[in-house]
């Protein structure tokens, strides 16, 4: 029996075994250029991409001549040959979840998710490219892919059996399925024999699958690439990039060397925007001090409340700028603290940054002999994150001043993500300001007074922080910490990061 995916049965399926071809069924595209891309520059560099990328027209015609065969050999070939086994894990654990999630098919995907029973794929691209993310976001039991060759660690970039692309009898592929999901051209035998077959007609029209329908909230992932790299999208970039170097190196000298009124004019002039929004000034005092209150008034006792002495700004992390946003924003100096920012970025800095040594008590007395100094930044989340969420905030602010101003930052870029967990760290900065229009928006929000005389505890006053932040931004609360995204990305605590 045949059905397409709007018209498939979904109830009755909680012991059904699945199996799903993945191009163009599962995911909407057939065009799995971009997976390739993301391998080739992520983990072999931008010049095997730049080849991959030249390549891409001889692909194109052998796949229009019917010869995909051919065109998927090239591809492997290119992007993975000579590549450690480790790297292209790396990549696609923590790179490639992403744009498959983009590219899920929803009417597919329901009828995926509604088979309790065990779940198979089948696939054209290599296992190791897919199997990750398979088997993390939609629980898959066995994935049926390509096979490479490997000489110890490294991948030759060659098939291990080229007369089988996709290995629908290797072992733990059971004989019999209860449903099968494939498209007209389907021809894997298991898929043809199932009991029951969804045909994706190849007219569906049917959207990506929503963020809010994901099957596992998407957090954390890594990545230079905004944008899914289609053959325009990566012809765009490496057309880009030359100017953006350019680009990037006048912003930085922009923020080196010209004062702040000056420097956010000429930035602006680039292509780059600042947007901030301070709190509203009132004329009189309009509520008791208490703790949590929030005072801008002229009246309020100095030594009590805060006034007269120096700010710690409380900022959500977006990228390793936010500090130097913050500054130009408020133009004026402010000292940030950090904790694994490299020793070049450190120099390239315009303002100063003091590093923190992960010992608490240390830490603490050197935040205070800072704040007594002038104003202070921290990024209580201890790392950045790209999605709308905020990473649980480390209480130790809340232990150091009396008086603080929570700051909602958020920045968007077009081209390039200027954050890294596998790359150099040095390089983040600039890579946020190689974007054509990276984009920055502050929300100074009101001052938050009596804190360190509050009853609560230092733990509940940052929860109440980080949601007032993310209150602003629209952003969800998570307590997830800056080990978590580490363990998930990297492997590691992320204390050996790359400088």
């Amino acid at each position: 029996m045949s059905t397409s995916p709007s018209e498939f049965p979904t109830e009755g399926k909680e012991t059904h075994t699945i199996v799903s071809k993945l191009e163009g069924n599962l995911l909407v595209s057939k065009n799995t250029f971009p997976y390739y891309m993301i391998v080739a520059f992520e983990a072999g560099g931008p010049i095997r991409a730049l080849i991959l990328l030249l390549i891409s027209p001889a692909l194109c015609l052998l796949e229009w001549l019917c010869f995909e065969t051919i065109a998927l050999q090239i591809m492997i070939f290119i992007s993975l040959g000579g590549l450690k086994l480790a790297e292209i894990k790396a990549v696609a654990m923590s790179v490639m979840p992403r744009f498959y999630l983009d590219d899920i098919r929803a009417s597919a995907y329901k009828v995926f998710s509604c088979c309790g029973g065990k779940k198979y794929v089948v696939t054209f691209m290599p296992r190791i490219m897919v199997e990750a993310f398979l088997q993390e976001y939609l629980n898959v039991d066995s994935v049926s892919g390509t096979e490479l060759r490997f000489i110890g660690e490294y991948c030759v970039g060659l098939i291990a059996k080229p007369e089988e692309m996709v290995g629908a009898s290797q072992p733990g592929m059971p004989k019999h399925i209860d449903v099968g999901v494939g498209d007209v051209f389907a021809d894997h035998s298991i898929i043809l024999t199932s009991q029951e077959r969804c045909i994706v007609p190849s007219d569906d029209s049917t959207s990506p699958l929503s963020r809010d329908n994901y099957p596992k909230p998407l957090i954390f992932h890594d990545g230079r690439f905004v944008a899914r790299p289609t053959v325009l999208n990566s012809l765009a970039v490496f057309l880009w990039l030359p100017l953006g170097i350019l680009l990037a190196i006048m912003r930085l000298l922009i923020g080196r060397l010209l004062p702040y009124k000056l420097g956010i004019l000429v930035a602006a002039a680039t292509g780059m925007k600042i947007r901030a929004k301070l709190p509203p000034k009132r004329k009189t005092c309009e509520i008791i001090h208490a703790p949590y209150s929030r005072c801008t008034c002229e009246s309020c006792d100095p030594g009590q409340y805060g006034k007269g002495t120096y700010t710690l700004y409380v900022c959500s992390h977006r990228t390793l700028i936010d500090p130097v946003i913050l500054a130009t924003a408020l133009q004026q100096p402010v000292t940030a603290v950090t904790y694994s920012v490299s020793r070049i970025s450190e120099l390239l800095s315009p303002i100063k940054t003091v590093r923190l040594s992960r010992d608490r008590a240390k830490d603490g007395e050197t935040m205070q002999a800072l704040l007594k100094k002038g104003d202070l930044v921290v990024c209580p989340e201890g790392t950045t994150c790209r999605e709308p969420y905020l990473l649980r905030f480390s209480p130790l602010f809340a232990e150091i001043a009396d008086v603080i101003v929570p700051v909602a930052a958020e920045a968007k870029s077009t081209m390039f993500y200027g954050t890294t967990v596998r790359g150099y760290k040095w390089l983040d900065s600039f890579f946020f300001l190689m974007n054509p229009n990276p984009d920055y928006n502050l929300q100074f929000l009101e001052k938050l007074s009596g804190v360190r005389t509050s009853k609560k505890s230092s733990y509940e006053l940052a929860n109440f922080v980080q949601k007032l932040i993310g209150n602003a931004l629209g952003f969800q609360c998570t307590n997830l910490t800056r080990k978590d995204k580490y363990k998930m990305l990297a492997g590691n605590d992320g204390r050996d990061t790359k400088s």
